[in-house]
């Protein structure tokens, strides 16, 4: 609850505190707190228990946290009845990037098909390095544009 709370800050929250309550009315102020958030906590466990028997016993294992988005897609991707850890393992990232790259840049792969098609003299490739020459431009059309 209090996780990102520093020393000093908890140190200036205790001064704080004895400064507006005074130091004879704190004890009773803590224990009034503490028996507030003990009463929440029972509270929000019999709710828990009320809705998990009016659910049935189909949902006894069923967690409230799993209500929580982030947490439901992460324990269903997690499952391995998907089989998505293999799909995961099989997929080389650094392979397929290295296949775009020797494309982009019209070099040829180590794949049988891209050299028999690739048999010809340019393979159907354009070189985009070539600088077009000033015959390869077509018409320029004032009214087009």
């Amino acid at each position: 609850m209090f996780n990102d709370i520093g020393p000093l800050e908890l140190v200036t929250l205790v001064v704080l505190a004895v400064l507006v309550f005074g130091p004879d009315k704190l004890p009773k102020v803590i224990q009034d707190v503490m028996r507030t958030v003990r009463k929440i906590r029972e509270f929000s466990e019999s709710a828990k228990q009320d809705i998990r028997s009016e659910l049935g016993p189909e949902f006894k294992d069923f967690e409230f946290e799993d209500l929580n988005p982030k947490t439901f897609i992460r324990k269903q991707l997690d499952n391995d009845e998907l089989g998505l850890k293999e799909i995961r393992n099989g997929f080389d990232l650094k392979k397929e990037m290295a296949e775009v790259t020797d494309a982009v840049h019209s070099r040829e792969t180590d794949s049988p098909s891209s050299s028999s098609a690739s048999s010809g003299s340019s393979g159907g490739r354009v070189d985009m390095t070539k600088k077009p020459e000033e015959d390869d431009r077509p018409p320029f059309d004032a009214d087009a544009t």
